[in-house]
């Protein structure tokens, strides 16, 4: 039976925290959300109980703590439904995930005169390792714009990719802009013309469903931290012919089959990816984040977001003076992107913080995409299941009270 998310924050302990005197609206879930108690418990109890590194001893402890770090690339396998567990390869957050994509198939495969077709919003992780292999081996950057509604331009998407394109790199949700890009219609028109589809998927596996076959997607990243895990995790999911094609990037210990003096050979998928000891309690806490989230399944998440959005949206937009910068023809991703008139966004989030509403303020690694909107920095808030009404309130209320203040500054 699936879990009514009412009375979810009551899981999450660092909201009874006071900031500044005043209740905690912690609003900065974009960057990085918060651990619910039975994660921190059962974190708490392997470290107690069953502390080991695994695939590597015989004993009882390594044993069982090498089959729990395998049941949690399972449930990420199923989470977004994988075909096979073997092509979620465990990295140490989204992007980690792309520049090993860059690094290993992009350093394989692409050459002087391909293309590669990115979009103006996004993400530096998804946009300066591309760069970079573009300026060494002089590969051509195509991007795509926004419309005036600040969703991508899908005309000129389908435009840019030409058989001369060799990948699609985009982000699923704008960190940004909270905008959903339609992936699936993207994917089919880069296999068209014989392209990979890679996508960032950091602001998307936390508040819908994903489903890797049905989008067709060639990589899928994302990172555990903007999902109730600890930071330090994330995950490259692959299709596995293109995963086998992959030669390591890093090597060292248990991403081997044989070493010689003079000469290795690389183990199977996905430990030819995995050098090293990996993140266990990342990856364990990322299997249980999927679990807590499952209680309520993604499609409350997501329904629930949008309730709390469409109850914010309308309200913002009464503010004298303010510039919303994520589209308001589609209910974006619990994202919302501001600017105050003459506030600079920093001073909007300390006033802010003063009232224990806790935002992010600045470029939030998309420059480009400032560029492109004529600013420097916004103001972001970014929801999540735990948030309330109560929190989307004492966000108006704060903004109200800078702005009067401001203004009366000024004066």
């Amino acid at each position: 039976m699936v879990k009514s998310l009412a009375n979810v924050a009551a899981d999450f302990p660092i909201l009874q925290h006071k900031i500044n005197g005043a209740r905690l609206a912690y609003l900065d879930n974009a960057a990085t959300t918060q651990m619910p108690q039975p994660i921190l418990d059962k974190t708490q109890n392997f470290y107690q109980t069953k502390n080991a590194n695994v695939h590597r001893g015989v004993y009882t402890l390594a044993q069982e703590a090498t089959e729990a770090y395998e049941q949690a690339r399972q449930k990420v396998q199923h989470f977004i439904h994988a075909a096979h567990a073997n092509e979620i390869v465990f990295t140490h957050g989204t992007t980690e995930s792309l520049n090993l994509i860059v690094h290993s198939y992009g350093e394989q495969y692409l050459h002087a005169g391909d293309e590669i077709v990115l979009s103006v919003m996004e993400h530096h992780s998804n946009l300066v390792p591309w760069q970079q292999l573009a300026l060494k081996k002089g590969i051509k950057l195509n991007y795509i714009n926004l419309t005036k509604d600040h969703e991508l331009d899908l005309v000129e998407l389908q435009q840019k990719i030409t058989n001369k394109t060799k990948v699609v790199a985009l982000c699923h949700v704008s960190n940004v802009l909270g905008v959903i890009n339609p992936i699936e219609k993207i994917s089919h028109w880069a296999h068209q013309k014989g392209a990979i589809l890679v996508v960032d998927g950091a602001q998307a596996i936390p508040h819908m469903c994903v489903d890797v076959q049905k989008l067709d997607v060639d990589f899928y990243t994302f990172s555990g931290h903007k999902m109730l895990a600890p930071t330090g995790i994330g995950v490259l999911y692959g299709k596995h012919e293109l995963l086998e094609q992959l030669k390591p990037w890093q090597y060292g210990g248990e991403m081997i089959n044989h070493v010689g003096l003079y000469q290795s050979s690389w183990a199977d998928l996905p430990a030819k990816l995995e050098a090293g000891t990996p993140n266990i309690i990342g990856a364990l806490g990322l299997g249980w984040a999927i679990d807590y989230l499952q209680q309520f399944g993604m499609s409350q998440i997501a329904d629930y977001e949008q309730k709390l959005l469409a109850y914010l949206l309308p309200r913002l937009k009464e503010i004298p003076g303010i510039t919303i910068y994520s589209p308001q023809q589609q209910l974006a991703s619990g994202i919302v992107s501001f600017n105050l008139q003459g506030i600079h966004p920093h001073d909007v989030a300390t006033a802010l913080d003063q009232e224990g509403v806790e935002v992010r303020a600045g470029h939030h690694c998309a420059q480009p995409l400032m560029q492109t909107l004529g600013i420097n920095a916004s103001v972001r808030v970014s929801i999540y299941l735990y948030n309330t009404l109560a929190d989307m309130k004492q966000l108006l209320t704060a903004l109200q009270e800078t702005r009067e203040f401001f203004t009366y500054e000024s004066k």
